[in-house]
């Protein structure tokens, strides 16, 4: 995809961004690495702890589980944030986590697994001690790369970090927004380049700085960024922004007198 700007509107540091796929139901996979490392793994079930942690499910027996019991493996664990709508290029932004493997305790696991589900209610964790074992992944260091760049974190940085405000609502919001009101996205197009207004424009994402579109070309994708004109922190200040970024005429009224 290729950026189409070189003046770059206010975004959320890196950190808020890692933090905020993190929160998200992304999926994840495991890449082993060093000598004899084997393929990716998909895991039964991931979760990121604040800290940057990660706890992996896995079936007994897998040979990942096996080599981990005996020293802590090398691994990289990758999160694909991908756009709420169905796009060409679905993967807007990875996270790497990069650390080391153990198994857990039966105790210490009981407890996690409880941490989780406080969390994140899922039945895939009462299989724990029947059949599948908990796993941590202790960061070293984690990557992020999206539309904004690649960044290094270390762990407290990522620790520290809040999520945006809008990471459980923007799904639900941008795929109503297409579905129920795409002649707003009609209304944006004047705030896109113009050699791009002929392509289709879609949603891509949302943050407290602003709204991100992808245009989808005939020869390539193409992502935008409208700055709101302050940070938002809830839906109603979001709603007077996208109506100024619209042109909504009882804004342009009020901004006149």
């Amino acid at each position: 995809m290729t950026q189409t700007s070189t003046r770059r509107p206010p975004a959320p540091a890196p950190a808020e961004r890692a933090k905020t796929i993190a929160t998200r139901e992304c999926p994840g996979s495991l890449v082993p690495t060093g000598p004899g490392s084997g393929e990716r793994v998909v895991p039964d079930l991931h979760h990121v702890h604040p800290s940057g942690s990660v706890s992996i499910l896995l079936r007994d027996g897998h040979p990942l589980l096996t080599r981990s019991a005996d020293a802590e493996v090398a691994v990289m664990f990758e999160l694909a944030d991908h756009a709420p709508v169905d796009l060409r290029e679905p993967v807007r932004g990875l996270l790497w986590i990069t650390g080391w493997l153990r198994p857990l305790g039966a105790a210490a696991a009981r407890a996690r697994a409880v941490a989780i589900a406080e969390h994140r209610p899922d039945p895939r964790l009462l299989d724990l001690g029947h059949g599948v074992s908990l796993l941590r992944l202790t960061p070293a260091s984690l990557v992020l790369a999206d539309a904004e760049g690649t960044h290094s974190l270390r762990p407290h940085m990522f620790s520290a970090a809040t999520a945006d405000p809008f990471a459980g609502y923007e799904t639900g919001w941008l795929r109503h927004l297409e579905q129920e009101h795409a002649d707003v996205f009609a209304d944006l197009a004047r705030h896109v380049p113009e050699e791009l207004r002929g392509g289709r424009i879609r949603p891509l994402g949302l943050d407290r700085f602003g709204l991100r579109l992808r245009v989808e070309t005939d020869a390539d994708d193409h992502d935008v960024r409208l700055a709101f004109s302050r940070p938002v922190s809830n839906p109603t200040e979001l709603g007077s922004e996208m109506r100024r970024l619209v042109g909504c005429p009882f804004l342009a009224r009020q901004r006149k007198g």
